[in-house]
């Protein structure tokens, strides 16, 4: 087991400098649900090296655990002992664990203070698969916000998050990513833009199988914080992006909207634009302003969700943050620059720029009716 590395309160003790930089995203699904190796998501994110500075940097990866892929798989990292015995005394009372162990680590020349990194396959109490993610979504939140010293990093099934201070190559050696399969991966070079750089409030941020990577700033903050509050979801992580992750999960699992509407919500068409619709769209679209007012995203992003059943991208209304989407068989790429899309894959079917506002979903086929295009809300281009 490898040892914990600094003081108490090391993975909540923020680096303070500040190094003007941008934010790296880039996501990709093979849609027919093949697995490979974290070697291209890292030559991707490595690609935009340049757009961060060493103060955080992630990973989101898809499928990885097949032999426990009916499990919830806590991912969580500790500061100290106590933190340790009080986390997983909780889990002995409330879950059923079927397997638990250390996460690998290779610490390398940059990486070299961290925090320890445990997972845990567990299974929440004989109720409905509804009531059962319920259930973890609470225990995550009473993890973060009530034992010092333990946070939950990942908590869905058959995925993990792997992140931390540092730049994402680096990173992706430290937590052996290589020696990982996935269908999907994401991933985040991270730029502080109002919030310090620490272990946890790297991106992804996620909750049960959502994770979110965002290039961007969230100046609505405050109202979503309050608002996710008052439906009981506790914000500790001292960043901006933890909030879409809550608000993502509130309108889709909680409250059944789809992913267009909860589009609509997080990044709210102009009323001048709402009027320009037909009747029934406009209804939708006013309703949904009227409803959730206090969950729409006020400031400059572009989001990519990851999820079990697929990927989505999305950016701010009038699209301050680049993203660009392409296709090269059954996979469809999603990144800040088309760069690190081409480093991977230098042949492109389709290559396009989503419509500000207007989501990209990429499913699996297992989850769509037929094999279709991602490409729309956008100008395709070929070769």
């Amino acid at each position: 087991m490898p040892s914990m590395r600094g003081n108490r309160h090391f993975i909540r003790r923020p680096h303070q400098e500040k190094d003007i930089s941008a934010c790296g995203i880039i996501g990709f699904i093979n849609r027919d649900g093949t697995r490979v190796s974290g070697d291209a998501i890292i030559r991707s994110i490595a690609n935009m090296h340049d757009r961060g500075n060493g103060l955080g940097g992630g990973f989101a990866a898809y499928g990885i655990y097949p032999e426990h892929a009916d499990a919830y798989a806590l991912h969580i990292m500790y500061d100290d002992e106590r933190a340790i015995a009080e986390t997983e005394a909780l889990i002995r009372n409330t879950l059923e664990t079927e397997h638990a162990e250390t996460i690998p680590v290779h610490p390398n020349g940059t990486v070299t203070e961290y925090p320890e990194f445990r997972r845990y396959f567990c299974h929440a109490p004989d109720v409905e698969e509804r009531d059962a993610d319920e259930y973890m979504v609470r225990l995550v939140m009473r993890i973060n916000a009530k034992i010092e010293g333990a946070y939950v990093v990942s908590s869905g099934r058959n995925m993990g998050a792997f992140k931390g201070v540092g730049f994402p190559e680096d990173l992706a050696e430290f937590f052996c990513l290589q020696e990982y399969e996935a269908y999907l991966w994401t991933a985040h070079n991270r730029f502080p833009t109002n919030t310090p750089g620490w272990w946890g409030g790297a991106h992804p941020f996620t909750l049960l199988d959502w994770s979110i990577v965002h290039n961007g700033e969230i100046s609505s903050y405050g109202i979503n914080r309050r608002y996710l509050e008052s439906f009981g979801y506790a914000c500790t992580l001292m960043t901006d992006t933890e909030v879409v992750a809550y608000i993502f999960d509130l309108l889709v699992r909680r409250h059944g909207l789809s992913f267009e509407q909860a589009a609509t919500v997080m990044a709210p068409p102009f009323w001048q634009d709402i009027d320009r619709m037909p009747p029934d769209e406009a209804a939708e679209a006013t309703a949904l302003r009227q409803t959730y007012a206090s969950a729409a995203l006020n400031g400059p992003f572009a989001f990519l969700f990851g999820y079990n059943g697929g990927l989505i991208g999305l950016n701010d209304r009038v699209k301050l943050r680049p993203l660009v989407v392409a296709e090269r068989g059954d996979t469809v790429y999603m990144a800040s620059e088309e760069s690190a899309i081409r480093v991977v894959s230098p042949d492109l079917d389709t290559l396009f720029y989503p419509v500000a506002g207007q989501p990209v979903i990429a499913r699996l086929y297992s989850e769509t009716a037929e094999k279709t295009s991602v490409a729309h809300g956008g100008t395709v281009h070929g070769n």
